[in-house]
């Protein structure tokens, strides 16, 4: 836990204002989280902007960089442009609390502010479900397309038969 406090943004000494942050992000930062990844070789810069009011704090915190992702369909590797932002509000409090999406707890008595995880989350929300390199030719995804399972359409509901509905009836009646 000690290497992601090179990610805290200090606060207190700082004027009311904004204040510019930058980090630049490889892979020894995504091992300090304990969790697989889907990409390798990563180049992220992360530009921080700190709007500091005397009594909260709004972070706008900008991704912008590659990562290495596999193809889902030749296995091929290929860099996958990684830009994403996000707006954190933080304000203080009692204890630390992050149950609201957008808002931040922090207690009254921090001077600093962690955003390795805002980081790491915000990376990860870029990554996308299909990783389809961009030397797959529209003729080869045209072809998967036609050969890959449909979905099968349900049938019209038939009409139903009353003895069942009046079954229906008392079971919502329960």
């Amino acid at each position: 836990m000690d290497k992601l406090r090179n990610y805290d943004v200090s606060f207190s000494g700082l004027k009311t204002g904004k204040h510019v942050f930058r980090f630049e992000i490889d892979k020894e930062f995504f091992q300090l989280f304990d969790t697989e990844q889907e990409f390798t070789n990563p180049k992220i810069t992360v530009d921080v902007l700190l709007d500091k009011h005397t009594t909260f704090l709004e972070f706008e915190i900008k991704v912008n960089g590659t990562v290495e992702l596999v193809c889902d369909i030749t296995n091929d590797s290929f860099d996958h442009p990684i830009e994403n932002q996000i707006k954190v509000l933080v304000k203080f409090g009692e204890e630390y609390d992050d149950s609201e999406e957008d808002v931040i707890t922090i207690p009254t008595s921090d001077h600093a502010f962690n955003i390795a995880q805002l980081i790491y989350e915000n990376v990860a929300l870029s990554i996308p479900m299909k990783k389809i390199s961009p030397n797959v030719s529209e003729e080869d995804l045209a072809i998967l397309e036609k050969f890959s399972p449909k979905e099968i359409e349900k049938e019209k509901e038939q009409e139903s038969d009353p003895r069942w509905d009046a079954l229906k009836n008392l079971k919502n009646k329960n």
